[in-house]
This record gives C-alpha cells, sequence and structure tokens, in this order.
C-alpha cells in the first residue's frame, strides 16, 4: 500500500502541473479516483490504472518530465501488482 501511496504522489503532482495539458490532467485524476476507489480490490485498482497510465505514456503532447513521472508510477504500480 505504500507503494500505492508514493504513485498518489506522482499523480496528484502531475495533476497540479501547468505544463501539462487538460486533457492528460482530467484522465490523471481520473486514475487517483481508482486508485482511491475502496469498493474494488487492490489489484483492480492496480490493474484499471496501469493500463490508463500506459495509455498517458503514449500521448505525443506531454512533457518529457512528465512521461518520466508516467513511468516512475507504472513501475512501482507493477511491482506492487506483483506482490499481492
Amino acid at each position: 500500500m505504500e507503494k500505492v501511496k508514493e504513485v498518489l504522489s506522482f499523480l496528484t503532482e502531475i495533476s497540479e502541473d501547468i505544463s501539462v495539458s487538460k486533457t492528460v490532467k482530467t484522465k490523471v485524476k481520473s486514475i487517483i479516483s481508482v486508485l482511491n476507489d475502496e469498493s474494488l480490490e487492490i489489484e483492480i485498482r492496480i490493474d484499471k490504472s496501469l493500463q490508463q497510465l500506459d495509455e498517458i505514456s503514449e500521448d505525443v503532447n506531454i512533457p518529457s518530465f512528465t512521461r518520466t513521472q508516467i513511468w516512475n508510477a507504472v513501475s512501482l504500480l507493477e511491482s506492487t501488482q506483483f506482490k499481492h
């Protein structure tokens, strides 16, 4: 769960970054909601988040720093996923 909190921190930072487009911010906020949705099992939340992060990372319009943050979030979530 600690890694999920770290991912939430990355995503919150992205959602507040003025250099990130509104579209990407909206998607990131959606991922934050999914990760915080305790009505779903953690594995499902992580899986859904990974799918959405993968989609965002392919967006050519995001700054390279933001893309790196997204990849870091993906790595953390993937390592969490294998421990369950």
